[in-house]
């Protein structure tokens, strides 16, 4: 006689593909989901083209295997046969891929019998900012057919595969990143500073920040000089504004001697990559991204979801993130002078800064929060389970 339960056959796999698992936008929207989506539904592992770091320490879930293939080092056509030798050991359900090197892995996939295949567009290679080079478009439309579904961040991304990869709109979804908005959250009353070296801890500072990795995609540079720009304009807030720029990254040297050229160097703090993003994000009256191009910007999210209104660029995803006017405001890219403007009309303002603050953080909880994303990433796991069209 049998005793206990019979244990119900286990829930399907998802074999996601992601580049490098180390810090970043896109591999914390991966993590979320994996941390988050209910381990009834769906099982995940982690495929890395090339390597993880202890980022991968992030997830919570033991039974999440990752596997590194250091495609830099194995060549790409072992690359290819490992992807296919792993497909056939982790019999996944979906495999779910993410940007240029993660469609390496949709023939191996089909080869080994994989019934679906996802392909996620999370943002811009730093040698393609708008799209235009022929060979990533063409490369993309020669996987086209071996895709069973295209996943965008943005509405931008989707109208590339659409335009320039030649995408049919009904293969296409749209699910925005979401933000935790129980860990990033406003403090009741003013900005919580301590999180701020000393000198820049005084109440009637107007801290403007950014956090992002210091590179050119994110050009830091001219927010250093719009920041100085503004001080010049307004003598009066010149001793009450400091600027903070957090992150690392290969440019991160250049930025420190160019806040030593513009003369604010002491109003300007560089600490390099810090691991209390929301503390930090809470000691902000402004937050600034003057990127020339983005997917779908988490920091802009985790900054709306801590009650700070959020300048960006009108580029790629931004626009679907900031409400012009509202929780913050869209300049041009690279328009020093608008920057520089929008900066002193926030720093002249508290109600203003106040007004914006309190539509970001409510636009957070009601449009972006992670557990909207999850919802939508499992109800298109589940279309693609059952074969049947979801609709964005």
């Amino acid at each position: 006689m049998l005793r206990g339960h019979v244990n119900a056959s286990p829930s399907p796999l998802v074999l996601h593909v992601i580049h490098h698992l180390v810090i970043g936008g896109m591999e914390n929207g991966l993590v979320n989901l994996v941390n988050t989506m209910p381990e009834s539904r769906y099982r995940h592992a982690i495929a890395c083209i090339e390597d993880y770091s202890t980022f991968r320490d992030r997830i919570r879930r033991p039974e999440v295997q990752v596997f590194a293939l250091h495609r830099s080092r194995i060549g790409v056509w072992r690359l290819r046969r490992e992807l296919y030798a792993l497909c056939r050991r982790l019999r996944p359900t979906i495999v779910h891929s993410r940007n240029m090197s993660g469609l390496d892995a949709l023939v191996p996939a089909m080869l080994a019998g994989v019934p679906h295949r996802l392909h996620g567009e999370h943002g811009w290679d730093v040698t393609d900012l708008r799209g235009e080079r022929r060979k990533p478009a063409l490369v993309r439309r020669v996987y086209s057919p071996f895709v069973s579904q295209y996943v965008t961040v943005s509405r931008n991304l989707a109208e590339y595969l659409e335009r320039r990869v030649g995408v049919a709109p009904s293969r296409i979804a749209h699910i925005c990143n979401g933000v935790d908005t129980s860990r990033f959250a406003p403090v009741r009353d003013g900005r919580e500073r301590g999180s701020l070296p000393p000198a820049f801890r005084d109440e009637n500072f107007v801290v403007v920040g950014t956090v992002g990795r210091i590179q050119r995609v994110k050009d830091q540079m001219t927010l250093l000089r719009a920041f100085a720009m503004a001080r010049e304009a307004q003598p009066a807030l010149r001793d009450r504004m400091r600027l903070a720029v957090v992150g690392d990254g290969p440019l991160l040297v250049e930025v420190r001697a160019l806040a030593a050229s513009l003369g604010i160097a002491g109003e300007t703090w560089l600490p390099g990559a810090l691991d209390n993003v929301p503390e930090i994000l809470r000691a902000f009256d402004l937050f600034v991204l003057p990127s020339l191009n983005e997917g779908i910007s988490n920091t802009i999210l985790e900054a709306l979801a801590c009650g700070v209104p959020v300048v960006a660029t009108r580029v790629g995803g931004n626009p679907e993130l900031v409400d012009d006017h509202v929780t913050g405001r869209l300049v041009e890219s690279g328009d020093l002078a608008a920057l520089a403007q929008t900066i002193t009309e926030y720093a002249s303002d508290g109600a203003l800064r106040r007004q914006h603050g309190e539509a970001a953080r409510q636009a957070a909880v009601q449009q972006f929060s992670l557990t909207k994303m999850v919802e939508r990433y499992q109800a298109l796991y589940d279309h693609l389970a059952r074969g049947t069209p979801f609709l964005s």
